[in-house]
């Protein structure tokens, strides 16, 4: 497994009222992105039943990683990563040739902000690690790595299983409908899911990350593209950076800069 020195930090959290001492960084070796991928194998096919990656070496991988950039947490104490993401570029989407989010909507609506969005996915946190500090974590290597590149805008899909029939989805597409962006910054999914045809859930169960994405501020997009291989409905979200909410600009301001000096910090030990 890879150690913390093979990563430039950007933030982190230091142990409080029991909580592990976490730190947020980006992947500087192929032995982090590995252990990331891992850790989404895990998440995404073992828990969730997707049917991702490859079961013979436990790893979820495609096309897209090598263009990535991946964030990763990190526990200090046991070294292992228990959170990820990873986040397209705009130039490296051109290099691509293609989003990711543009196998399920037409997004040609969004084309006007592309050279300054950044595409997110793969999102995933370790099952003992769900308390909500390890993804505030990831939202604060966002930020910094949204703000060092100067990009403003996010997309990226929020998924809801449909395990239960779908009722669950269908409760939530009701329950997003005051988040919707105005209309020119619709998208329209391939394969729509069918909520017309399913009975929406009596109680309100918004997934915890949908709900983050919400309370920072972002918009969904239009109606959930149904996704075959994670079984799933998905939202796709926006954020602009001009609309993330002050109490979280605060934080993730304040996680950035600490990045920037442990940054410094890092070239100066590289130079001496």
């Amino acid at each position: 497994m890879a150690t913390s020195d093979s990563t430039s930090r950007i933030g982190a959290r230091t142990d409080s009222a029991g909580e592990p001492r976490l730190a947020v960084a980006m992947a500087r070796s192929p032995a982090d992105i590995e252990d990331a991928q891992r850790l989404r194998y895990e998440v995404f096919a073992e828990e969730m039943g997707a049917k991702v990656g490859d079961g013979a070496t436990g790893i979820d991988s495609d096309e897209f990683d090598p263009y990535c950039d991946h964030l990763i947490v990190r526990d200090l104490d046991s070294l292992r990563i228990v959170g990820t993401y990873r986040i397209l570029a705009p130039h490296r989407a051109r290099e691509l040739g293609r989003l990711y989010s543009q196998g399920e909507f037409d997004i040609s609506r969004l084309q006007h902000i592309a050279p300054s969005m950044v595409e997110v996915g793969r999102s995933c946190v370790h099952r003992d690690y769900r308390s909500g500090s390890t993804i505030l974590l990831l939202w604060a290597g966002m930020a910094h790595y949204m703000k060092a590149g100067g990009y403003s805008h996010l997309i990226g899909c929020a998924s809801v299983p449909l395990a239960d029939g779908g009722h669950v989805a269908a409760r939530v597409r009701l329950d997003l409908q005051s988040y919707l962006t105005d209309p020119e910054y619709r998208v329209f999914p391939h394969h729509p899911f069918p909520y017309e045809r399913i009975e929406p859930a009596a109680s309100r169960e918004m997934p915890p990350l949908l709900k983050g994405y919400l309370r920072i501020g972002s918009k969904i997009c239009g109606e959930p593209a149904w996704d075959p291989d994670f079984n799933s409905a998905d939202f796709l979200v926006w954020l602009s950076l001009a609309n993330l909410h002050p109490r979280y600009a605060r934080h993730f301001e304040l996680l950035a800069a600490q990045g920037e000096a442990a940054e410094r910090d890092s070239v100066a030990h590289d130079l001496f």
